[in-house]
């Protein structure tokens, strides 16, 4: 059986409390239990204070067959941010530009760039599957997909890793492989109608939103959208078209990560629950909201809210 913890940004301390509360406990340098595994969800890495000490926790759990692991968004940002694109001398897969930047300091300065610690964690993250289909449940960072999956089935190997020569495709904007990646580990975007848009908090005019895809009843855009509160009324009451979601059939449980939940944990419906509950989110830190949580799965086919475990930010 398994228990799945979401995004730790880097709080190795509420990870090791969560471990414990879990009945795992540290030996030979291995957090473990005799008869249960991890999973986790990715986002090792970015914003908190102990990354170093998260990856060193997760990775020695996963190679000791005690656990396993997806890759995030945060994670692939990482790889690409650390490899020089073959396509133009000089540069890399993700720009080295300064919004990038500022979200990856943390880590780099915690790692040391292009120290031999960092080129580990480099060649860690790319052995991390982009999702887990198992008997009984399956796992991906952020959105399960299958057009996107189908599509990004040409650059993974069987074992669902990036294939070492498929990372500047994934990284080329404005292409299917990139979108179908985005999807993955970001979550699924669906264009407004015509004449719609929002700022984001940048007060930048975007024409795309995030949605809930999650929702298992046809909904308007305004219901779906994952946009400022203060842009809400901006979206369009309509209907999204039923062919536009992905849906799910619920024939597995899923898990996610990713979306900075702030409530008290509770599945997204029968079938899916996200286990990301903001532990490195800036406001639930101020106000105590943040939790490292986690999910004890037992085999059920349906999700049950008494299931979750959490550790306060």
């Amino acid at each position: 059986m398994y228990d799945l913890i979401g995004d730790i940004h880097g709080y190795a301390t509420p990870l090791k409390q969560l471990l414990s509360k879990l009945d795992y406990t540290e030996r030979e340098g291995v957090w473990q239990h005799p008869e249960r595994q991890v999973i986790f969800l990715g986002d090792f890495v970015d914003r908190g204070p102990e990354q170093v000490e998260t990856v060193a926790i997760a990775k020695a759990m996963v190679e000791a067959g005690k656990a396993l692991a997806v890759m995030g968004n945060h994670e692939f940002n990482a790889v690409a941010w650390a490899t020089e694109d073959p396509q133009s001398s000089g540069q890399y897969l993700r720009p080295h530009i300064p919004k990038n930047q500022r979200q990856h300091q943390a880590y780099l300065d915690q790692v040391e760039k292009n120290s031999p610690l960092h080129r580990e964690h480099i060649a860690w993250f790319k052995t991390l599957p982009l999702y887990l289909d198992l008997d009984g449940l399956r796992v991906i960072h952020a959105c399960w997909h299958p057009p996107s999956l189908w599509v990004l089935s040409d650059y993974m190997d069987e074992q669902q890793r990036i294939l070492p020569n498929a990372w500047p495709a994934l990284c080329r904007k404005d292409s299917a492989p990139f979108d179908a990646l985005e999807t993955a580990v970001k979550g699924l975007e669906i264009p407004l109608p015509k004449g719609y848009e929002f700022h984001d908090k940048d007060g930048n005019p975007r024409h795309h939103i995030r949605t809930r895809w999650w929702t298992l009843k046809q909904l308007s855009y305004r219901d779906l959208a994952m946009v400022p509160a203060d842009q809400l009324e901006a979206m369009p009451t309509c209907p999204v078209p039923e062919d536009v979601l992905p849906g799910y059939a619920g024939d597995k449980p899923l898990f996610v990560g990713h979306y900075w939940l702030t409530c008290e944990p509770k599945p997204l419906n029968r079938y899916i629950a996200c286990l990301d509950y903001s532990i490195a989110a800036g406001h639930a830190q101020s106000t105590g909201e943040g939790k490292l949580c986690a999910y004890r799965w037992d085999g059920e086919s349906e999700l049950s809210k008494e299931r979750f475990v959490w550790i306060q930010g």
